[in-house]
């Protein structure tokens, strides 16, 4: 993923986004995988809504350009997995 952060993911709107730098400390909690294949640390996470849809979803966002998601009932919801995996996660949220 480059540097930009999106406005969009598909078809979702970005709310929040923050960089995952040395700023963070990944947990080992929760580990990614894309057709059986480990990823590395995330680059970027983004909490985004789809339109008319009520809950939210946290994507981690690799420098491979691949995305991994969960969906969350709240934002605080998706904050909360978000510092669940990314340590320090909490205090970097930005709004677009």
């Amino acid at each position: 993923m480059n540097n930009e952060i999106p406005t969009n993911i598909g078809e979702s709107r970005v709310i929040l986004y923050s960089p995952i730098d040395k700023r963070h400390s990944p947990t080992g909690a929760c580990e990614h995988e894309i057709s059986g294949i480990k990823l590395e640390n995330a680059k970027w996470a983004v909490i985004s809504q789809y339109k008319n849809d009520n809950g939210y979803y946290l994507f981690f966002c690799y420098e491979s350009e691949h995305l991994t998601d969960t969906y969350h009932e709240t934002i605080e919801d998706a904050k909360e997995q978000a510092e669940y995996e990314y340590e320090g996660i909490t205090s970097t949220w930005k709004k677009t």
